[in-house]
């Protein structure tokens, strides 16, 4: 199983082993990882699982897609490299993925 890494905004880190093909959101819930929130079960319909991927993982993550891009609007602190962490499909390559919760999720 691939591992991520969460890390809070406050330094504390959470590693978990994630079953490939759900999200990093759903691995990150399945793990009670706080900052997660969640608040739509990953239907890309709030901004409440908004992470920063690291930049070493930015090129395996991919891009966001256009309704992400528009979800991310509502996200608190958006950054160049925030990404919906529903929209983030777990795959062996993303094996030792790490991302960062903002603050507070918008």
């Amino acid at each position: 199983m691939p591992k991520i890494t969460y890390i809070e905004y406050n330094g504390t880190e959470h590693t978990i082993d994630a079953e490939e093909g759900v999200s990093v959101m759903e691995a990150a819930v399945k793990n009670m990882v706080p900052g997660i929130d969640a608040d739509c079960g990953g239907a890309c319909a709030c901004a409440t699982c908004h992470v920063y991927v690291d930049e070493t993982w930015r090129e395996k993550t991919g891009k966001p897609e256009s309704m992400e891009e528009s979800m991310l609007d509502f996200a608190a602190e958006p950054k160049e490299n925030s990404r919906l962490s529903c929209q983030i499909k777990v795959t062996s390559t993303l094996d030792g993925l790490i991302v960062r919760l903002p603050e507070f999720q918008g």
